[in-house]
């Protein structure tokens, strides 16, 4: 019934615009940790001349992230999930664990 619920919801633009896109993006990132760790390493090891030394690494990232980007079903997996925060943050006014802001460790 609920998953019923989350396909009548209207999405305004900016969600499914920016929104859902920006949860793809961090989603993506979380599944190609592997390819994202080594470009880092590389930039790190490389210093200034990342740009030429990274190449391999880059495209191989990039590779990765825009196969998700691309990915119909994906994009419809983080719409549902972004529905379900939605329609629990307007339930309980709490968000959801993984958006909501950092505080500080010391006050």
């Amino acid at each position: 019934m609920e998953a019923a619920h989350a396909e009548e919801i209207h999405l305004r633009h900016v969600e499914k615009d920016v929104l859902i896109p920006k949860m793809m993006r961090e989603k993506a990132k979380e599944r190609c940790a592997e390819k994202v760790e080594a470009f880092n390493l590389c930039c790190k090891e490389s210093g200034f001349l990342m740009p030429f030394k990274c190449r391999e690494e880059n495209a191989v990232l990039k590779e990765c992230l825009t196969l998700h980007y691309r990915d119909p079903a994906f994009f419809e997996e983080c719409k549902q999930e972004y529905i379900k925060e939605k329609l629990e943050f307007e339930r309980t006014g709490i968000r959801s664990n993984h958006r909501t802001q950092k505080l500080p460790t010391s006050m």
